[in-house]
């Protein structure tokens, strides 16, 4: 399972990659790199997918230094962390960066 911790290890270490949908993803939310970096060194796991069948992965919520909200799923090839989808929390879908609309 994928912990915080190592998730910003890697973070900090650079030994992450973001797949092809996450960056398009990031460009259409007009996020920095740098942004999602600081989201995840603030962030808490919401939602955790230990059987998700591509593999175990979990979803980020964290903060830039300007209150920007970002959401983050995270998973693994190997020992890299992978950034799988980047995207800024709204509605319809999300009530608040905390909470899904049911």
């Amino acid at each position: 399972m994928i912990d915080l911790e190592w998730i910003v290890s890697k973070v900090e270490a650079d030994d992450y990659i973001f797949s092809r949908h996450a960056d398009e993803e990031r460009m259409n939310d007009s996020l920095m790199i740098s942004e999602v970096e600081e989201s995840m060194f603030n962030g808490s796991i919401l939602e955790s997918y230990p059987e998700d069948k591509r593999g175990s992965s979990c979803l980020v919520v964290g903060f830039t230094k300007q209150g920007k909200p970002i959401h983050t799923v995270c998973g693994k090839s190997g020992d890299r962390l992978v950034i799988i989808t980047v995207y800024i929390p709204t509605p319809p879908k999300f009530i608040t960066p905390y909470e899904r609309r049911k």
